[in-house]
């Protein structure tokens, strides 16, 4: 195949998996880009979750039960998390009337004052714009195969960016001709081919990491991170009466580690330890609810190539630098599907218009 052949056959391969994917590409680049920094999009969308009045904190236990004073009668306590910085605490709750169905267990999450204990708002854990960006960002918001779906796009859009850098890469000329603005006389051309060579390889590595979260089973094999049996039908919820109150749980958890109490999980109908997490601390505390005998949860070393892989995806602890690739990289594929999308239109204007000229020629 000669060099003219094999790029017009990249050129195809580039536009109908752009053409293809457009109208999926554009929700699911932006709300990426929108959760690299959830939790500010989230204080400024619900402010009355974090009008917290200062950063003191008080006995869990008070917590709970200023929780339970707003929660239903029968929803059960999941999770305590404490703020590691000026946020609110939040109590996260399973609620009571759908423990029993399939699937994911409805939540609902209590955020509190951390001095006084006030409730500052109730939230569902299924609902709000954060919470749909998620979805939307993980499953495109469909039932069952989205997460598959969400996968496969990332593999096609990983040799988008390579078809794409092979199709920028000039023919003639020197390749410092390349980087000039102005190379065709459209702006959505010159926009379409400078912004996506620079987003390329971003996009490249986004993608990568995007269809390696959405296919576990698949890439922990390459590494021997596959989860192993199947995964349970139903979520587990948290156990109604524990036997351990929370005090005696922290207490025995603080005697095999130290710093200040971030987490505490309640045992479930799968688990029947508790976890408390303390910060600073390289891996939880499994505090057994029926003996209250602590010991270190076992490091989780044969996640460590997922973990990684999620952290590059999201941004999470990699830095503002990264965080700012990640969200160009979110943005811009977007403006790439519609200047795809209008090159792709006014060619085939082009086209057609020629076809007539030859046929009343003939």
């Amino acid at each position: 195949m000669t060099t003219i052949a094999l790029r017009r056959a990249w050129f195809q391969v580039h536009k109908w998996i752009g053409l293809a994917l457009a109208i999926l590409i554009i929700p699911l680049s932006l709300s990426g880009a929108a959760l690299v920094w959830d939790e500010g999009l989230d204080r400024a969308i619900n402010p009355d979750r974090y009008a917290v009045s200062g950063t003191a904190i008080v006995a869990p236990d008070t917590y709970v039960a200023a929780a339970r004073a707003v929660l239903a009668p029968g929803d059960r306590i999941a999770t305590l998390t404490l703020p590691g910085d000026e946020g609110p605490v939040s109590v996260v709750a399973s609620r009571a009337a759908t423990t029993d169905r399939p699937g994911p267990p409805a939540r609902m999450t209590v955020y509190l004052d951390p001095p006084s204990a006030r409730v500052l708002a109730v939230a569902s854990g299924n609902g709000g714009l954060v919470r749909f960006l998620h979805r939307l960002h993980g499953s495109l918001q469909i039932p069952g195969v989205g997460r598959s779906v969400v996968g496969s796009i990332g593999v096609f859009m990983m040799v988008s960016s390579l078809t794409g850098l092979w199709l920028w890469w000039p023919t003639k000329g020197s390749l410092k001709r390349a980087f000039r603005w102005g190379r065709h006389r459209h702006l959505d051309t010159n926009i379409h081919q400078t912004f996506g060579f620079w987003i390329a390889l971003p996009l490249f590595v986004l993608s990568l990491t995007g269809a390696w979260i959405s296919f576990p089973g698949f890439s922990g094999a390459l590494t021997g991170e596959a989860p192993r049996g199947e995964r349970p039908r139903t979520r587990p919820v948290p156990l109604a009466t524990p036997a351990q109150s929370i005090a005696a749980v922290i207490a025995r958890a603080r005697g095999e580690a130290r710093g200040n109490l971030r987490s505490i999980a309640w045992p479930t109908t799968t688990s029947p330890d508790w976890t408390v997490t303390f910060a600073g601390a390289r891996q939880p505390i499994k505090v057994a609810d029926d003996s209250g005998v602590a010991s270190a949860a076992p490091e989780r070393d044969r996640a460590k190539v997922g973990r990684l892989m999620r952290r590059i995806h999201d941004g999470t602890g990699m830095g503002a630098a990264w965080q700012t690739v990640i969200v160009v990289g979110g943005i811009l594929p977007a403006v790439l599907a519609m200047t795809g999308v209008i090159m792709w239109w006014r060619n085939r204007g082009w086209r057609a218009m020629v076809k007539a000229r030859l046929a009343a020629r003939g």
